[in-house]
């Protein structure tokens, strides 16, 4: 009867993110029709994904190739930086007081640079591209998008929010703010395949198939995400979108050399500012914490970044259906992703072990999967203003707004998880 109640409660929180995002919007009509639509595929999705066997097998063995990728990428990196790998190193370690001997930039990262290549090697080869026309025609067909917004948010997917908008460049220049928007939103709400082998390394230890639940997390928020950016900049009403099939550009990459090599660049510069960011904002809530530290306790305990976001992101995350005993550390999650990014907050959900229920942590795993942070922002900006200049005004303008539906747009897929009975996923 409690997961009954806990179950409401993700589906009620379900029409509160949205009576969010419609207030948060210009207040036109209610539009049921797309509601009614982007619920149903996520639930639709969501529920084909892991009630059939041979789709549910899929998602199983996603962590296996995984790990089968970690493997093979292991080897490149035990031949260029060696022990520090995490191979036997050549020097005693004494175990009293060994310190960190993970090394999240030599053990975790370099998979990211190998990703990076492979993704652009399977486009190249047509392989990804297949898979991202189709889901582009389903969203396109289900959710009455244009061409170019269909194409944009099913990239996403699979390519970062800065690499997918170059499948439509040339319309860049003259999709409507409408589109841009939820563009901008669906970047927020998903994460790259490039990336994904980090979140799945941090999660394997508290969710099983954690590589399949991430994968599902980033193709059922895209229904959620066009949702959100409808309502907060409604398509206008003369016909502006163009609903026909949008053409791929062939020459991103000339051969399938130049595809790694292209690759590979990419994923060296998302190595590089991942680890920049990393050091750059867990060195600023040390600092905070250390400022923090000069005001009295509070509940008998310091004050922290960590506590302050999980007082302020408890109640949304308690819409999402996680207990009110277990939304101060889910808060703190959710905060520490839109605040900072998802990797610490993912490395956070992994540490908190026992202190939440497996349907919060599968909850939280849902709801932090996607870039929407402020740092991302910058991102976003910087990409798109080299790939569409003439849209500087628009796209400064945007981004902060999309950074709130994309938000919301990932509480709702956590919801859409929340509401499911959890033997589903078991």
């Amino acid at each position: 009867m409690e997961d009954l109640g806990l179950q409401l409660r993700s589906f009620v929180g379900l029409f509160a993110f949205i009576a969010i995002g419609w207030m948060l919007g210009p207040k036109k009509n209610v539009p049921v029709k797309l509601i009614a639509g982007a619920l149903a595929l996520q639930f639709i999705i969501a529920i084909a994904l892991y009630s059939f066997a041979p789709t549910r097998a899929f998602l199983g063995s996603l962590t296996s190739v995984v790990q089968a990728l970690q493997n093979a990428t292991m080897e490149g990196v035990d031949f260029v930086f060696g022990y520090l790998s995490g191979g036997a190193p050549p020097f005693l370690i004494d175990e009293t007081n060994a310190g960190r001997t993970f090394i999240f930039a030599f053990q975790a990262l370099p998979m990211v640079i190998f990703l990076s290549a492979l993704s652009a090697l399977l486009w190249r080869w047509r392989i990804l591209e297949f898979v991202v026309r189709g889901f582009a025609f389903a969203f396109r067909k289900t959710l009455g998008l244009s061409g170019a917004a269909s194409l944009g948010a099913s990239a996403n997917i699979f390519l970062g929010m800065t690499e997918s908008p170059l499948l439509i460049r040339p319309r860049m220049p003259q999709i409507s703010r409408s589109d841009l928007f939820l563009i901008m939103t669906v970047g927020f709400s998903t994460v790259a395949g490039s990336v994904m082998a980090i979140y799945v390394s941090q999660l394997s230890d508290v969710i099983d198939g954690a590589a399949g639940h991430i994968v599902t997390a980033s193709l059922i928020s895209v229904p959620a995400a066009v949702l959100l950016a409808r309502l907060m900049h409604p398509a206008d009403s003369d016909g502006e979108e163009d609903r026909s099939d949008e053409k791929i550009p062939t020459t991103i990459y000339h051969s399938s050399i130049d595809a790694l090599t292209t690759g590979t660049t990419d994923g060296v510069k998302l190595f590089i500012n991942i680890i920049a960011m990393l050091i750059v904002f867990i060195a600023i809530v040390a600092l905070a914490n250390m400022m923090l530290g000069a005001f009295p306790d509070v509940s008998g305990a310091p004050l922290t970044v960590d506590r302050i976001l999980g007082w302020a992101f408890a109640p949304i995350v308690w819409l999402a259906g996680v207990p009110w005993s277990e939304a101060t550390d889910a808060g703190a999650v959710m905060g520490l992703k839109t605040a900072l990014n998802e990797i610490i907050a993912y490395e956070r959900l992994g540490e908190l072990g026992d202190a939440l229920s497996p349907r919060s942590h599968l909850i939280m795993a849902y709801a932090v999967c996607g870039f929407a942070n402020f740092s991302s922002v910058g991102i976003l900006i910087g990409g798109m203003l080299a790939i569409a200049p003439s849209r500087r005004e628009d796209i400064l303008s945007l981004a902060p707004k999309a950074l709130i539906s994309g938000t919301f747009a990932t509480l709702m897929t956590g919801a859409v998880i929340g509401t499911l009975p959890q033997s589903l996923f078991s």
